[in-house]
């Protein structure tokens, strides 16, 4: 990656006109204020960030293209299309929706908890069914708690400009 070659003379040349040769001891030590040397360490954060990216690019493979899931929304006033039976705060949408995931870890029927909680228009009749889809068809954070999932496991209380989720993979 070129960006990286090219940077490390900026460094040395920022390093030197901070520095200047009085109160550095050496350009391998670095400046006081980079705790690291300059000379050594540069290298091993590139080889940790390649290492990084290619586990990210590892668990991007591993994960299907498409899964399927049901879930809960418990909507609050500020939630984006929450029906205009809808009165109540972020707080006490959130207390709800960890109220019904309390429930569900302690044995209460995942499609119950739906037609109880729920606040989708639907939601109870479909027993919040969303279908299959791409990770890229949801929102960032129910697509990366979802996405996390292993079939039949429950997330956490997953928050979007939906309201609060509760997520549990089916396929």
């Amino acid at each position: 990656m070129p960006f990286r070659h090219a940077s490390a003379p900026f460094f040395v040349v920022l390093a030197t006109s901070i520095c200047g040769t009085s109160s550095c001891t050496s350009l391998a030590t670095g400046p006081e204020w980079t705790h690291a040397s300059l000379a050594g360490s540069a290298p091993e954060r590139v080889k940790e960030e390649d290492a990084r990216l290619r586990e990210e690019a590892a668990q991007r493979a591993r994960e299907p293209k498409m899964i399927g899931a049901k879930h809960i929304l418990v909507m609050h006033d500020k939630s984006e299309r929450k029906p205009d039976s809808v009165h109540r705060t972020r707080e006490e949408a959130k207390k709800r929706a960890e109220e019904a995931l309390d429930r569900i870890k302690k044995g209460a029927d995942f499609d119950e908890m739906v037609a109880i909680y729920s606040d989708e228009p639907g939601a109870a009749e479909r027993k919040g069914y969303l279908g299959e889809f791409e990770k890229k068809d949801m929102v960032h954070s129910f697509a990366e708690a979802a996405f996390s999932l292993e079939i039949g496991q429950v997330s956490d209380v997953v928050e979007t400009p939906f309201g609060f989720h509760i997520i549990k993979r089916t396929e």
